[in-house]
């Protein structure tokens, strides 16, 4: 069975999430530190992709408050397109407003303290985004 990825593209980190077997439960990986080479990012998704069987990878691209495009935006849509052309999973964007608060507020009510929250919070996000997908699929009969 196939799995999704999720990713939560940022300037120093990127959260990244995976789908159980049955699409209907997203878990937390460990961030992919963002040194700037799409490359190498590239390759560590390449492996991912050959060990779990991912057939979708999902990026959630940050939008305003009042629907429009920054900075970035502009620097997530830009690292999909290079993972388009690196990759043979089929790679799709989503709406991430407010992904990132959510996943702080769950983190601190499990008890995660502010300094606990810095090295979870990128994949807790990915993790909400991907369970917000998810939820949105048809079931599977």
């Amino acid at each position: 069975m196939s799995r999704y990825l999720a990713l939560d593209y940022g300037d120093k980190r990127i959260g990244v999430a995976i789908s159980d077997e049955t699409l209907t439960l997203a878990s937390p990986l460990p961030f992919i530190p963002n040194h700037g080479s799409v490359k190498k990012i590239a390759e560590q998704l390449r492996t991912l992709a050959a060990a779990h069987n991912l057939t979708r990878l999902i990026v959630g691209i940050p939008r305003n408050m009042d629907g429009s495009y920054g900075e970035s935006a502009a620097k997530a849509r830009q690292f999909t397109e290079h993972l388009r052309a690196a990759l043979t999973v089929e790679v799709v964007t989503v709406d991430e407003r407010l992904s990132t608060v959510e996943a702080a507020r769950r983190l601190h009510e499990s008890g995660k303290t502010a300094r606990q929250q810095k090295t979870l919070i990128d994949s807790a996000s990915a993790r909400v985004l991907l369970q917000s997908y998810l939820d949105f699929l048809p079931p599977i009969t």
